[in-house]
């Protein structure tokens, strides 16, 4: 029995891991790009080991290039590279390796946490006071099962945002999920 075909976004983010892993190189995106490639988009690229263990993911909230092709590849090799949770992704992870792609829909400014779906909705939290102070967490994920905890997990771990009392801006973000 043959594996699923993977989406060819997924196809492209395993092409540019693999020969930037393999052989140090970043590859280009096709010279023929099909439509959904074509646009702009912010993207995240997740690897997950075997088990399901988080192994790297970076992306981008806003487009930062051309076309949705070139954010895949960067982000692709950025999450098998640079997230600095983790090393650098070893030749040895490859074929294991399970990768999916998120593209981002435009941030939406919310006034309340309360228009929060976590399960379908991505959180953005940024301070008023200092806007370098800034997270993001994708929707749908296994422990966050709240408004409240994808509130607190974004401002507190990702933005940094420890004094309960400085002012926020939320904004939420929907994705399609590409495995």
């Amino acid at each position: 029995m043959s594996e699923p075909k993977q989406h060819p976004f997924v196809q492209l983010a395993r092409a540019a891991i693999e020969a930037y892993v393999r052989e140090h190189r970043r590859i280009t995106p096709p010279c023929e790009l099909i439509p959904e490639l074509q646009i702009t988009a912010g993207a995240f690229v997740s690897l997950h080991l075997p088990n399901g263990e988080l192994r790297g993911c970076i992306g981008t909230i806003q487009p930062q290039h051309a076309n949705l092709a070139e954010e895949i590849i960067a982000n692709a090799i950025s999450a098998a590279t640079r997230d600095p949770r983790f090393p650098s992704l070893e030749m040895r992870e490859l074929p294991t390796l399970d990768i999916s792609v998120d593209v981002l829909s435009e941030p939406e400014l919310i006034e309340s946490i309360r228009d929060q779906d976590p399960k379908r909705h991505g959180l953005i939290v940024q301070s008023k006071k200092n806007p370098g102070k800034r997270g993001l967490l994708l929707p749908d994920l296994e422990t966050i099962d709240t408004a409240a905890k994808q509130l607190y997990y974004t401002r507190v771990h990702k933005a940094g945002i420890t004094n309960s009392n400085e002012p926020i801006e939320m904004y939420r973000f929907e994705v399609k999920r590409y495995h």
